[in-house]
């Protein structure tokens, strides 16, 4: 097996020749290469043991070719979750591609917009908290249980000894009323 890997790793720029067919961006060819070799030695080493005794390096060749075309170009590849689906959703600004001196296409990211700096949502959760001090402490408490520590009401119901139905019951309630006093205002 180890010839086989030695092999695959010579074929490094013909793979990136190949990749260049399918984007300019030296950064997502180089990216896309190495997912190539981490995919060859992830694969069931029989089947890539097989390729290789029946085609030899050429079919190795082959069957990356077709590996790298669907990496570069389907929306459903490792590929594609891994790195460029976060780039291609970005809303807020384009990437500016520079033309260097070798006409090499090299992104540039500038104006990556800051967070938002509204403290809206600091504003609601404050209100909430407000709004849960006016409530009896036994409301107070199991809705802060739920929520703010994240327990679901079979583990609530375990660690409080309340029954699952009077928890969903008092946390619904809650939910309702602060509904209702948010939604006013």
């Amino acid at each position: 097996m180890t010839e086989i890997y030695i092999e695959i790793s010579k074929l490094t720029d013909k793979f990136r020749e190949m990749a260049y067919r399918y984007t300019k961006d030296k950064t997502v060819v180089n990216e896309a290469v190495q997912e190539i070799m981490l995919y060859f030695l992830q694969m069931n080493p029989d089947t890539l043991k097989d390729i290789y005794i029946k085609d030899g390096i050429v079919g190795v060749t082959k069957y990356g070719a077709v590996a790298l075309r669907r990496a570069l170009t389907s929306p459903r590849s490792n590929f594609y979750y891994k790195y460029q689906k976060y780039y291609d959703n970005i809303t807020e600004f384009n990437p500016v591609y520079l033309l260097n001196k070798e006409d090499n296409a090299e992104p540039i990211l500038y104006n990556i917009p800051e967070p938002e700096t509204s403290n809206h949502t600091l504003e609601k959760l404050e209100e909430i908290d407000k709004f849960l001090d006016t409530l009896s402490w036994y409301d107070r408490e199991l809705f802060k249980l739920y929520y703010y520590e994240g327990n679901t009401l079979d583990k609530l119901a375990t660690k409080t000894r309340i029954s699952r139905n009077s928890l969903f019951s008092t946390i619904d309630k809650v939910r309702e009323l602060l509904k209702k006093e948010l939604n006013d205002e």
